[in-house]
This record gives structure tokens, sequence and C-alpha cells, in this order.
């Protein structure tokens, strides 16, 4: 079981990361590899990747196996928060990780073997082989889906905004489950060890993840700064489709029209299909119309949240938005 366990300042600190996490999303989906967790949502991504991961030489691979086990911990030092910022920050924060923390987490979690004892020594060549390993296998695994991870974190995030505006703080730990469940002032999930961490003031940073799957995960060190992934509420069989595969491109020429242009800027900022339907003066069956061409054009991500549809733009959706100055909203046809 892992609990979390808030003060009033705590609440008032909960944060959402902005973007998706490149090393959380990397180091995540390397634990996915090696199990059949999730079939119907990761083989047909499983599948898609084997290729591509054997450009990994073989030290890369048991590199990666040795520090992100299918089953287990891996060291807090491949998620540092600079991840954030992206990947190449995030493995410039991982290389310079001091000698005392590299052997500490190595040793604790299996002990220093032939492959990782120069890394738990804080070798440079060590260290270089790590970065290049994790920049290989993102660009082979992870790289050629982040539109898609982006769009879907987008649209994650869009939801707990509204959970927040319509519920408060309550609401917006309340509507995190079935992952997490909250009983104030404690929001606990399963786990697969006793995990009690006491925020005392230092406050939450939520960070959704398309690659965390089922259960929540936080760093083992309780002294760091308090972090919770969890899986984004957006996870769902096809998400790794290519918003620019060729039937979606030919579906573009279905969006000319100053309604279906009116429709897409107005998702800009998140909205239900009924806000949609206000906003651009339709009625709820044209709006969930055009909403469907939009998202099968994958423009638009539309997520479910219990008796309402969240829709967001995708970044292909946002860059069209960004590239078209009209027409407005006052420009309906």
């Amino acid at each position: 079981m892992l609990r979390l366990h808030f003060t009033s300042e705590d609440l008032s600190r909960i944060r959402f990361a902005p973007r998706p996490d490149a090393l959380w999303e990397t180091v995540l989906s390397a634990t996915l590899l090696g199990t059949r967790r999730g079939p119907a949502v990761f083989d047909p991504w499983r599948a898609q990747i084997r290729t591509r991961l054997r450009r990994l030489t073989p030290r890369q691979g048991r590199l990666l196996k040795c520090l992100v086990p299918p089953v287990g911990d891996f060291p807090d030092f491949l998620t540092p928060p600079q991840g954030i910022r992206g990947l190449e920050e995030g493995i410039e924060a991982v290389l310079s990780t001091s000698r005392f923390q590299l052997h500490r987490e190595i040793t604790a979690l299996s002990g220093p073997t032939e492959l990782t004892r120069p890394l738990a020594d804080g070798e440079t060549s060590a260290l270089a082989m790590l970065g290049e390993t994790l920049r290989d296998y993102h660009r082979a695994a992870v790289a050629p889906y982040w539109p898609r991870v982006q769009g879907l974190i987008d649209a994650d995030r869009a939801v707990r905004a509204r959970a927040l505006l319509d519920n408060s703080v309550d609401g917006l730990l309340a509507g995190l489950r079935p992952t997490l469940r909250w009983h104030p002032p404690v929001l606990e999930a399963d786990y697969p060890v006793h995990h009690d961490i006491h925020l005392q003031g230092r406050g939450l940073l939520l960070v959704p993840s398309v690659f965390c799957w089922r259960n929540p995960i936080t760093l083992i060190d309780p002294g760091l700064p308090p972090v919770l992934v969890y899986p984004a509420v957006s996870q769902r069989p096809g998400w790794w489709t290519d918003a620019t595969n060729p039937k979606e491109r030919r579906t573009l020429a279905n969006l000319l029209g100053h309604t279906r242009a009116n429709t897409l800027r107005v998702i800009e900022g998140g909205c239900t299909t009924g806000e949609l339907a206000r906003r651009v003066g339709i009625s709820s069956p044209a709006a969930s119309q055009h909403a469907t061409a939009l998202r099968e054009a994958g423009l638009i991500t539309s997520m479910r949240q219990r008796n309402t549809v969240v829709h967001t733009l995708t970044p292909l959706g946002a860059a069209l938005v960004r590239s078209n100055t009209r027409p407005r909203l006052d420009e309906q046809g």
C-alpha cells in the first residue's frame, strides 16, 4: 500500500507536470518491454518497436535490463526532475549524479554487477554509455510516438483542471480513482510494498504518464521532492497510432469550412461537447459530428469523464490553429 499524507499546506501546493516527462516515459516504457502487461494497449507498440530496438548493442540492452527490470524498483537517479524539460536536459542531470548517490542506489537495489559496478563507481566511460543507452532507447521506443504522448497528456491535464474548477482540490483528488483513492487527508493506492510518505508542507507534483500501467509509482527516497506518477486516463488500445498516417491525412480534406475551423479553435482551451455547441452556436448533435471528424483526423483527443466528454487539441491540431489566424468565431457558415 502507498499512502501519501497531506497537510492543509500540501493541498495548496499540488501541481501537475506541464508536459510529459521524457525520462519517466522512457524508463517506464522499458519496464513494460519484458512483460505482457496491458496486452491490448501495449502489444501493438511492442511489435512496432521490436525492429528498431535491434539497433541497441547487446551491452546496452543488458545495462537497460539491469537498471530497469520488468519487475521491481529502479534507481531514483534515472528520473531527475529535469526530465520534464526534455530528454537532453534530463540525461544531463542523470550524468551529473554524484558518485555517492550512484553507489548508494545501485548497491541498494541489486548490488553492483560486472556491468553496473563501473557505473556505481562513477566512471566517466560508464556514465557516457548510460547516456547513450537512454538516448538510443528513447529514439527507438518513445520518440516516434511523442506527439501522441503529448496529446494524451494534454487531454489528461484538461480533465484534471476541469475537476479542480468544478469541485475544488477534494474533487480533483477524488477524481483520480480508481488508480488512487482519496480518504482525507491521505491519498492511497495499491503498491507492491508498504510505503508511507509524509509530505510535510512540501506539496506534491503529479505526473500523468502514458507508459505507467495500472498502479502509480513514486521515488524510493522519501527525502526527495515528492513526485507521484500515475496512469493517464487516456490509456486505450490504439493510443500509439501515428496522428499523421495516410488515412488521417486524407481526412484533413474534410476540415475545410468555417464551422469546423471554428470548432477546432474553440477546442483549443479544452471543452465538453455541450460547451462546444454553445460556443460555436450549433446543436449538440452537430458539435458531436464535427468533433468526431476532427478526432478521426488526429486533430483532437476526446476523453470521457463520468457523464461528459472533454475535447482537447493534439499537437497537430494545435499547430494547425497556430498557423491559421482565421476564421474567427463570428465567421460561421
